[in-house]
């Protein structure tokens, strides 16, 4: 326990929440209420916040978001940053809360089951209702104080007869308001055993207004299932955006991350991936563009407790003018976690003298019969390759826009 106080934003945030509408949520968030006041705000002190301050705490006050439909949008509004031609599922949340005209609900004898923490397309099944605060771990304040403020989110259940035909799409949209915003959604997928789904998720912006939003995303895969996780962070150049992502994988089960990070002011993903059965893997790939301004956070921690557990983690930055990018990426194999094949890496590509990267991939074994490997790397452009490029005519502009597609391509292809 910490005996540092928190700051007064987070302890006015918890003052002014309301009562979950929601009976059997009520607890969760007394629990995290109470675990707030175990955290102190996050300081270059501690290792994992070194690079990253939070500082626009104190620089900006942001009021919780009201929990009230925003029914001012239409469909044809937001058309351009939806799946086109497509019966998948759909949630889309409006600062924090679903707006129920611009969703689709899913088949009721689907096998994939979609609905919100407040019930918005009936009861919670069972083994959500287990599941949800289960796998997050409230390791900084921000976590608990999405436990404790959890406004509203998807929760997806995906049986063992699903099959990945069409992807379940989850659109957050922050509307600039005259006060900035602080939103606290919550998610929760629980893919059964021998089950299959893809998971579209993106945070866009209409205008440029300041918020902040603190999400938490919970994901369970069950023996043998798979989930495709698209991540599309594209928030409004003034806005905080923070995700603490938490997986789960049985016996055999596959899990593959496609996080890509655009926008923000100042961004951070916390990924934790846990191996609690034999055989399973994980595909981690991820794009950080980080321009003047901007910062870009990626922690990874993946923690290989079971034998014969494969993980691939593919992180590349893109940054111009004063931008920062931050990649702490960790391999944890433990004793028993003998025949891991891991391997993580992490290239950056430098457009500016003034921007800056700072990384730390690491590697913690405490078994001998492993296959595992980490690395970075940070560099300019190619100049024979630039050179090249504009001997065949091409604009310089052009030419080193298609060498940082290319360097890009490995993750968002």
């Amino acid at each position: 326990m910490s005996d540092a106080p928190i700051i007064a934003q987070p302890a006015e945030w918890l003052a002014a929440a309301q009562p979950s509408r929601v009976d059997w949520l009520s607890h969760l968030r007394e629990r995290g209420a109470a675990e707030v006041s175990g955290h102190a705000l996050p300081n270059r002190r501690q290792e994992a916040w070194r690079y990253t301050p939070v500082r626009f705490l104190q620089e900006t006050r942001f009021q919780p978001a009201p929990a009230t439909e925003f029914a001012a949008l239409q469909l044809s509004d937001i058309e351009e940053l939806l799946i086109p031609d497509s019966d998948h599922p759909r949630l889309v949340f409006v600062n924090g809360y679903l707006a129920a005209d611009l969703c689709r609900a899913a088949e009721p004898d689907a096998a994939i089951r979609v609905t919100t923490l407040n019930e918005h397309f009936g009861p919670v099944p069972q083994a959500l209702r287990d599941h949800l605060g289960g796998l997050a771990e409230k390791s900084h304040i921000f976590a608990a104080l999405n436990a404790a403020l959890m406004s509203d989110g998807a929760l997806i259940h995906v049986t063992g007869d699903a099959g990945v035909e069409q992807p379940i799409e989850v659109l957050h949209l922050s509307v600039g308001m005259e006060e900035p915003l602080v939103c606290h959604p919550r998610h929760l997928i629980v893919v059964e055993a021998e089950g299959r789904a893809a998971l579209i998720e993106r945070y866009a912006a209409v205008g440029n207004g300041r918020y902040f939003n603190n999400a938490v995303v919970e994901v369970a895969v069950g023996a043998g299932g798979a989930l495709h996780h698209a991540r599309l962070q594209e928030e409004s150049r003034e806005a905080q955006h923070l995700t603490d992502l938490h997986v789960q994988l049985q016996e055999r089960a596959h899990y593959r991350l496609s996080n890509v990070s655009l926008g923000g002011r100042w961004s951070r993903t916390d990924a934790r991936i846990a191996f609690s059965g034999e055989a399973a893997s994980a595909e981690l790939d991820g794009l950080m563009l980080a321009t003047d301004r901007q910062l870009n956070d990626v922690h990874l921690d993946v923690a290989h407790d079971q034998p014969g557990c494969t993980s691939r983690e593919t992180f590349r930055g893109v940054l111009d003018g004063q931008g920062r990018v931050v990649f702490d990426g960790r391999i944890l194999v433990a004793k028993d976690a003998q025949h891991t094949d891991a391997a993580l890496s992490n290239d950056n590509l430098m457009l500016s003298r003034n921007a800056e990267v700072d990384t730390k991939p690491q590697l913690e074994i405490y078994a001998d019969d492993v296959k595992c490997s980490h690395g970075t790397t940070v560099g300019e452009l190619d100049a024979n390759m630039l050179f090249y490029l504009r001997s065949r005519g091409i604009p310089e502009t052009r030419a080193r826009q298609m060498l940082c597609e290319g360097f890009a391509s490995q993750v968002v292809d």
